[in-house]
């Protein structure tokens, strides 16, 4: 691997990248059934997605893996809104473990 260190951003950039139009393609089945708590559900996905575009974006610097890790768990946390952001947040945390492990292989 010519940079391994740019292979491991783009993972990470590619995993917050794809979260984020999850994200943004669930505000229409949450706005469907969502309940009395919908519009909070609404609003957190939205902030969700954008922090998650962010954090893309800044995925050169060092905190940004902590910090997509945090985004994890605001987005289970998001399931007290709306059980399918928990859902999301379950197979999301999953997919962000799984890129943590490999940026630990190919790092060290």
């Amino acid at each position: 691997m010519r940079n391994p260190e740019a292979a491991v951003r783009g993972l990470g950039a590619g995993t917050l990248g794809l979260e984020a139009l999850v994200l943004l393609l669930a505000i229409q089945p949450i706005r469907l059934v969502g309940g009395h708590f919908g519009g909070a559900a609404i609003a957190a996905t939205v902030a969700l997605a954008v922090a998650a575009v962010l954090l893309a974006g800044l995925m050169r610097r060092p905190w940004a893996w902590s910090a997509g890790t945090v985004l994890q768990g605001l987005l289970l946390l998001a399931g007290l809104l709306h059980w399918s952001l928990f859902g999301l947040g379950v197979i999301f945390a999953l997919v962000w473990a799984y890129a943590l492990h490999v940026r630990r292989v190919i790092l060290g």
